[in-house]
């Protein structure tokens, strides 16, 4: 073993021990002589050792190592997980810039729309490759990679290396590809990571004021002038204080700004209170942000549900949400996701009413009339407007036709 050869110019990076999968430790030393020193520790050793080896040495070659101790520990990596770790073990040791990079899988190629359908976005720990892999399957509108609260300080750095890589390299089968940076400043040196890498919507934690978006765009603009990224990256500031919740409304009105999350574990810790079940204490924030957000024209969207056993709780929990005005949730794990989609979309009343508005509106058009009503009832445009757009919604939930109105006139 090289344990014993270790010294302060070693590298330690990646996970292993009982119950780590799909990843993999490196422990790098440079030397002054006797060429690569290469040891493999892998139960999967006889189906891609050799693999292995050779995908290692490459990588140390394309940054001139010649003379180098190396310690590799597999618990089932991935290729784009490997080259992480190692990019990572090296630019600790040596000062350079140079990337090591995987090609980009052209289905990671896609932009997202500004008003996309945004009901549940999974959270996964950025230095966790095992929760990514096959996060997508589960079919969440968007997937958050997080290099924030999820991450452990001492592992902050080589985690930039792992979401990079799932940026290009892990197929997430449509969903939003989403980053919550570290709090500003020091998120901004994350987005070196992300915006080359065709990252659709970054999350800004802990937001309290139209400042720090500023700084966010400003750094995104350089980045993409840098790299010569074309494309929107949108923005979802998370306000999670009470100076936060107050400043929601400048935070909302700021530029690449879709919608605006809530995050009530922090905000209630601010308060000095505790988070319940019923969201008493957290009334005021969570309708100072949706009203924001609707003033603003973008999303509000709510803090995740932390009880990931009681599907009934969190179906109440998300009617409780959408009837605040909020356009959806964060969630901490896959069985969430069913009940949140279910539960955000419109349901069979609201679709009916939406129906019915939209088709009082067509006939009132068709006949020339400047005011729609049904029944006795006068219909404002912005009622029409929301109406349209909850139609839209259903039937891209596949829960309307887009034979509705014909349907609807022939029933």
């Amino acid at each position: 073993m090289f344990m014993e050869f270790l010294t302060d110019k070693s590298a330690l990076i990646g996970n292993r021990g009982k119950g780590v999968r799909s990843d993999c430790h490196i422990t790098l030393e440079l030397t002054e002589n006797g060429g690569i020193q290469l040891e493999l520790i892998s139960k999967v050793e006889s189906m891609y050792g050799e693999a292995n080896r050779k995908f290692l040495l490459d990588i140390l070659a394309s940054y001139g190592i010649t003379n180098a101790r190396l310690l590799f520990e597999d618990s089932g990596a991935i290729t784009p997980v490997i080259a992480a770790r190692m990019e990572a073990a090296i630019r600790q040791l040596i000062n350079t810039d140079q990337e090591f990079l995987l090609p980009m899988l052209t289905e990671n190629l896609y932009q997202t729309a500004r008003d996309r359908n945004r009901f549940s976005r999974l959270y996964l720990p950025g230095n966790t490759p095992s929760l990514m892999i096959n996060a997508g399957i589960h079919k969440p509108n968007g997937i958050i990679l997080d290099l924030e609260d999820a991450v452990a300080p001492n592992k902050k750095y080589e985690a930039r290396f792992v979401v990079r890589n799932a940026l290009r390299n892990i197929d997430f089968y449509g969903a939003e590809r989403m980053v919550r940076i570290n709090q500003v400043p020091a998120g901004l040196d994350d987005l070196e990571f992300l915006v080359p890498h065709n990252v659709n919507l970054v999350l800004v934690p802990k937001c309290e004021s139209a400042e720090q978006i500023k700084l966010v765009n400003e750094k995104i603009s350089q980045l993409k002038a840098k790299y010569n990224v074309n494309g929107n990256i949108w923005l979802m500031p998370i306000v999670e204080s009470a100076l936060g919740v107050l400043k929601a409304l400048e935070i909302a009105q700021s530029e690449n700004v879709v919608a605006i999350a809530i995050g009530l574990e922090d905000y209630t810790a601010d308060l000095g209170t505790r988070r319940t079940q019923e969201g008493t204490e957290s009334f005021f924030a969570r309708s100072m942000v949706v009203n924001a957000c609707k003033a603003a024209g973008i999303q509000a969207i709510d803090s995740v549900f932390s009880d990931i056993a009681d599907m009934e709780a969190l179906k109440d929990n998300v009617i409780r949400s959408k009837a605040l005005g909020f356009d959806g949730m964060g969630c901490i794990h896959p069985r969430q996701i069913r009940v949140i989609h279910e539960n955000y979309a419109p349901d069979a009343a609201e679709i009916e009413k939406a129906k019915k508005i939209v088709n009082a509106f067509i006939e009132a058009t068709a006949k020339g009339l400047g005011v729609v009503s049904l029944g006795t009832k006068m219909i404002d445009p912005p009622v029409v407007k929301r109406a349209q757009k909850l139609i839209d919604l259903a039937i891209t939930l596949g829960k309307l036709s887009p034979d509705w109105h014909d349907e609807f006139l022939n029933s």
